[in-house]
């Protein structure tokens, strides 16, 4: 590497990014970055603007000299990159309200990343994040792949399997909340505990002990029910059930409410999809906010506000891992890559989440070992849904895209399923097209979006 790293955003125009500025400046004396690029494209370029220039002014206010570049030329900014990281959301949060909505109108779970919804993010994202890699094996041939874009894990397998390239780390913010939020249950610190997660991107589960080996998983768990167990903002918190728990024996991750407590969590997310909008339209006020806060010239730190979004804390990660591998620190990190064994019960060549130490060759996973059968049975399912999401997404074969439908728990199959996949690929026809001649087919035959709010951002 260069003196200094050259650092590129793509994404850079969201709301999450001065969390980034804040983690890149706390972390300045092991990490001295020598060039800060923020990327967006053209229907991003006024929110890149405003989140560029308080970006700037935080660095202005800390004691480092570092000028933040911004454009919409991803080429301009990759050139020699020794670190990317990207944070977009393809068809912004338009898209992800009509990956709510229409489900919802179905009766199905309409969520960002779990069930139909979860499916449309990844084909429209993979072809995009493909795309950025073969910029980077021509222009920056040595840098890291930091990918924060959902869902991370299927992104992130993509990038390995079809992008070919290994030099990737996908990341989430939810394991962060659980090792900020449990040792405080226990009286204790981080720095007290041993955590180790295994599993995949939003159905991971995790086990804790403390410094002299003892499990002390069972007294989190007590504590789960009697306290706030720290779930991330834009999940309902109902609580698992008791028994299930106990008798897993480790704790299991907040989006795991959508498969162990679907039904509860389905009537919920009806309700809000019935009455004060989903999480998607609730998020669109949320950012309207904080750009405005963004937009005071006096800003020049990250506002509290932030915390509302259901990402928080995320970019904390994503520092820490570049910091990692680019000093050597071998800090554990929970991350999305090549499984190479951590998990058996799954191919080694997938993407898998897990406990890794992150070395300057990049994350060395921890194996978890064989699990128990509900959880492999879980696993092993999601996982061969994910491959059917991946490929689809890549190929455009609308028989796949409807095979990854049934298999999905969240998705009902038969006519209802192929229904909703129709609409929402009507409802996203700018940002799919590997799917285009399917589209014109199902537009043809008169395929339209039922749901009022959802047709109107079409």
């Amino acid at each position: 590497m260069a003196e200094g790293v050259k650092i590129v955003t793509i994404g850079g125009g969201s709301s999450y990014t001065p969390e980034l500025m804040e983690g890149f400046i706390n972390r300045f004396d092991e990490l001295p970055i020598r060039e800060m690029w923020l990327v967006d494209i053209e229907a991003g370029k006024e929110k890149m603007e405003i989140v560029g220039e308080m970006a700037q002014r935080m660095w202005d206010a800390s004691p480092y000299d570092v000028k933040v570049h911004l454009t919409l030329d991803r080429r301009e900014a990759l050139k020699d990159a020794d670190f990317v990281t990207t944070q977009f959301r393809v068809g912004l949060l338009n898209a992800r309200i009509k990956d709510e909505r229409i489900p919802f109108s179905y009766g199905m779970l309409g969520q960002e990343t779990n069930g139909a919804g979860g499916m449309f993010k990844a084909f429209r994202t993979i072809p995009i994040i493909l795309g950025i890699v073969d910029d980077m094996r021509e222009l920056c041939p040595n840098a890291w792949l930091v990918n924060f874009t959902n869902p991370s894990g299927m992104v992130t397998e993509a990038i390995i399997k079809y992008g070919k390239w290994d030099r990737v780390i996908g990341l989430c913010n939810v394991p962060v909340g659980a090792m900020m939020k449990e040792p405080e249950m226990l009286g204790l610190e981080l720095k007290d505990l041993i955590y180790q997660f295994a599993g995949l991107n939003h159905f991971h589960w995790h086990k804790v002990s403390d410094q002299k080996g003892n499990n002390v998983t069972a007294q989190i768990i007590d504590k789960m029910y009697s306290e706030d167990s720290g779930i991330p903002a834009n999940i309902h918190d109902i609580k698992f059930s008791r028994e299930l728990v106990d008798q897993m024996g480790i704790i299991p991750c907040g989006y795991h409410r959508y498969y162990y407590m679907a039904d509860e969590m389905l009537q919920h997310g009806i309700e809000e999809y019935n009455t004060i909008g989903t999480r998607g339209q609730q998020v669109k006020q949320t950012e309207a906010e904080l750009f405005e806060l963004y937009k005071d010239p006096n800003l020049d730190h990250k506002p509290e506000q932030l915390a509302k979004r259901g990402g928080a804390h995320y970019s904390d990660a994503a520092c820490e891992t570049i910091a990692s591998i680019y000093a050597d620190k071998k800090t554990h990190v929970v991350v999305s890559c090549k499984n190479n064994g951590a998990i058996p019960d799954l191919p080694n060549d997938s993407a898998v989440e897990v406990s890794a130490y992150i070395t300057a060759a990049g994350p060395m996973p921890i194996a978890w070992g064989p699990m128990e059968p509900a959880q492999r049975g879980w696993l092993q399912v999601m996982k061969a849904m994910e491959e059917c999401v991946i490929e689809a997404a890549v190929t455009g074969d609308y028989g796949l895209a409807l095979q990854a439908f049934t298999l999905n728990p969240q998705v009902r199959s038969g006519a209802c399923a192929k229904q909703v996949l129709d609409e929402l690929l009507v409802a996203h026809k700018a940002h799919l097209p590997q799917f285009a001649d399917k589209i014109a087919e199902l537009e043809a035959a008169g395929v339209v979006v039922k749901d009022e709010i959802a047709r109107d951002l079409v």
